[in-house]
């Protein structure tokens, strides 16, 4: 099967298609609601690809914005995009330092945790970017 507009960003993106997006493109298809998700996808695209904020800006502060929502995976999933757009250990915890501010020490701990897992999974080294 041919790779979809959709999927094409999304690799561009995180370098991989998400899980959660593969389950939104294969319930659109079921659902016959292609059109809908390429609508939504549209909407994403203009304001992620099409944005001001350089990448590697954008990708922190969805991360900073899911640290404070405590939303694990989706954070590390932007952890690792960050990564891939050149941030590096000291631009990530500078974003768990900022997440403090508006969420706390559960904030903090979970940048914390997901930073760490990224940057191991991306580099090896979970001490060093």
């Amino acid at each position: 099967m041919n790779e979809t507009p959709v999927e094409t960003r999304y690799k561009e993106l995180f370098g991989y298609i998400p899980d959660s997006v593969r389950l939104r493109i294969d319930l659109a298809r079921r659902a016959g609601r292609e059109a809908a998700l390429e609508a939504i996808e549209h909407l994403r695209d203009t304001l992620i690809h099409h944005n001001p904020l350089e990448r590697k800006t954008q990708q922190l502060v969805h991360l900073g914005m899911l640290l404070v929502l405590g939303r694990e995976a989706p954070a590390l999933m932007h952890a690792h995009a960050a990564i891939q757009a050149g941030a590096d250990a000291p631009e990530l915890h500078g974003v768990c330092e900022t997440a403090a501010i508006v969420g706390g020490m559960p904030a903090y701990n979970l940048g914390v945790q997901v930073v760490s897992e990224a940057l191991w999974e991306s580099t090896g080294d979970n001490t060093n970017a």
